[in-house]
């Protein structure tokens, strides 16, 4: 038993007080427009997306990654590379708009204001409720918890009871069914409390959205609850999550 102990060593991630870890080249992360390649009259990109990601206010690509599925469809039907994906995984902000790329800065999330830092800043106590949703973002939440990850050395932590919880993090669409369990559980979490998104179907409910119906809108969280942070993926990689969480929460990073 202690043999492989010593042969395994430490499996945690250095993160985020060692360097960055590099994804894969094949891991889709933050999108890269270039402008200038874009040629005159085309919307092939926007033509390709199924969510309606993309769009081009004033003949200029914007990717929302609040309804994007980082699927690169729009990529391969560009027709001079001005649509790229790099292997960035810090794609978590505090607003809707700053999810919208443009092409410049991305702006990622800035730490809770000081009042509510002060008092969820060491630990932190989530109560997490799938809305509905296909279990791809649950199973990234579930790798956080593993020995690569291990979130709860960050002090932050899942609870199954929203009255043990600080907060309420919320994957899935927001089914009919889920949406008055949605309501009545953030009701029972005491003040301050906070409410992170995850993934996609969460902040705008894509691509279940265009499927919508009197009676199931599936739209996301988006006007039901004030959103302290939101995670785009579809699904967001762990360290997606994990970085937004840590941003979130002013945890210090190596060269800070």
């Amino acid at each position: 038993m202690i043999w492989p102990r010593i042969f395994q060593a430490c499996q945690t991630l250095d993160f985020p007080a060692g360097p960055a870890p590099v994804l894969s080249d094949r891991f889709r992360g933050l999108p890269v427009l270039d402008h200038s390649k874009c040629p005159a009259d085309c919307s092939a990109c926007v033509a390709a997306c199924p969510t309606n990601a993309i769009t081009q206010p004033d003949k200029l690509v914007q990717i929302d990654l609040g309804r994007c599925l980082f699927c690169t469809d729009c990529m391969e039907a560009c027709p001079t590379g001005a649509v790229e994906f790099s292997n960035s995984f810090s794609l978590a902000t505090r607003n809707r708009v700053d999810l919208v790329v443009r092409g410049g800065d991305f702006k990622q999330a800035e730490p809770l204001e000081a009042k509510r830092l002060r008092v969820l800043g060491r630990s932190l106590k989530l109560r997490h409720l799938s809305a509905g949703g296909s279990g791809a973002c649950e199973s990234q939440l579930e790798a956080l918890n593993n020995v690569v990850y291990d979130l709860s050395r960050f002090g932050i932590e899942f609870v199954n009871s929203p009255r043990h919880a600080d907060g309420l993090l919320i994957t899935g669409p927001v089914t009919a069914s889920m949406k008055p369990v949605l309501l009545q559980t953030y009701a029972a979490i005491a003040s301050p409390k906070v409410v992170i998104v995850v993934g996609t179907e969460a902040i705008s409910g894509a691509p279940f959205d265009q499927l919508a119906s009197d009676s199931a809108d599936q739209t996301g969280v988006e006007g039901l609850l004030p959103i302290d942070l939101y995670i785009p993926g579809a699904p967001p990689h762990p360290l997606t999550i994990l970085d937004g969480m840590l941003r979130f929460l002013a945890v210090p990073r190596a060269g800070d």
